[in-house]
């Protein structure tokens, strides 16, 4: 073992002081879950999933589509509702002695996300992912009233919410926080080190009301590929067609996300679908459109690529999902999901395209 490799596995190992100094979080009391930002409720369904006993208490959305979704999965009835309007007696916290509240704020990384705008989060901005001041708002009002605030605060957002351009914002709202009693703990969790085959990097933070310790799970390995979860099979509606891909793409070439060089690539090349599924089984194959393509395929289990073609006098843009290669190969999608780029105006898109 190398010095370096010593003193990180010390590092990594060696009790904080504030083991010492603060007790571990552990909830023993029915929880109240407020979900702000709640989209569909994906939060709510991971508590679902590790089996905790919750109540759906409030929840602010308002898209109309995504709280209609949230109502259809989690058998509920709640409104749309607009963050900008709600209030302290809205959420109605109370008998924070029987229940834990635990509020979620997922704000919209719309103008912090590399697909998006890149505008900001700042106080008074206008921007979508300024909205996380509303929760402020919100706070401020619960303590100016005398109000109970929620024992327990989460947040989860794309990497950049703490990148240079975003680092005071952030440090101000943890500032805010703090200002409130709240103990904060971030950190950037990825999708495949925790089970799933997809190489997703967020930030998520959770803050404690009171001197509490908190850990970020450790990561388990990945035992399931991409491929293991594809259907061999995918009815037409979930592709996305060709007008809504190419300009997509040019909105991703446009703004930088996606290198100007991927428009040097011209080709005329048919269709090569892999039809051994045996011999490909390691590795990501490269899926061709014809010259007069009917649709953009996003992922199949053959086909881990799309490649977008105009005609013969047109730029080709070709979107690749290659996995990575560490000491074995592995297969681990890079994607832009649906909710990362409703600030390029793909609204009414029903394909996710995946890229790297």
């Amino acid at each position: 073992m190398s010095d370096l490799d010593k003193f990180d596995y010390e590092c990594q190992n060696q009790m904080s002081i504030f083991d010492m100094i603060r007790e571990p979080i552990r909830i023993t009391k029915p929880i109240r879950l407020i979900e702000l930002f709640a989209g569909y409720g994906s939060q709510a369904m991971a508590l679902e999933r590790i089996g905790a006993k919750f109540e759906h208490y409030r929840v602010v959305e308002f898209d109309k589509y995504a709280i209609a979704s949230y109502n259809a999965v989690h058998g509920t009835s709640f409104p749309t509702m607009d963050i900008t309007k709600v209030h302290a007696e809205d959420l109605d916290i109370c008998d924070t002695e029987v229940f834990t509240y635990l509020l979620t704020y997922s704000f919209p990384c719309t103008d912090l996300s590399v697909a998006g705008k890149q505008a900001g989060m700042k106080k008074g901005s206008g921007t979508r992912s300024g909205l996380l001041w509303e929760v402020e708002r919100i706070l401020k009002e619960i303590r100016d009233d005398g109000g109970e605030l929620p024992q327990i605060l989460f947040m989860e957002n794309v990497p950049q919410v703490h990148a240079d351009a975003n680092m005071v914002d952030f440090q101000n709202w943890i500032d805010f926080l703090t200002s409130l009693g709240y103990v904060s703990y971030w950190q950037d969790l990825n999708a495949k080190n925790y089970g799933v085959a997809q190489n997703r990097e967020r930030c998520f933070m959770f803050s404690f009301l009171g001197e509490y310790n908190y850990h970020f799970p450790q990561p388990i390995p990945l035992k399931k590929k991409l491929k293991d979860y594809l259907e061999d099979d995918v009815d037409e509606k979930y592709y996305i067609n060709n007008e809504k891909a190419d300009k997509l793409i040019k909105q991703l070439i446009d703004n930088g996300t996606l290198p100007q060089h991927n428009l040097d690539r011209q080709t005329d090349r048919q269709t090569d679908r892999q039809t051994d599924r045996q011999t490909d089984r390691h590795a990501l194959t490269e899926q061709s459109i014809s010259h007069n393509r009917e649709k953009l395929q996003t992922a199949s289990r053959q086909d881990m690529t799309a490649e977008s073609q105009t005609n013969s006098k047109s730029e080709t843009w070709l979107l690749k999902n290659r996995g990575e290669v560490a000491e074995k190969p592995i297969d681990v999608a890079v994607t832009l999901m649906a909710r990362d780029y409703k600030g390029l105006d793909n609204y009414g898109s029903n394909g996710v395209i995946e890229w790297k």
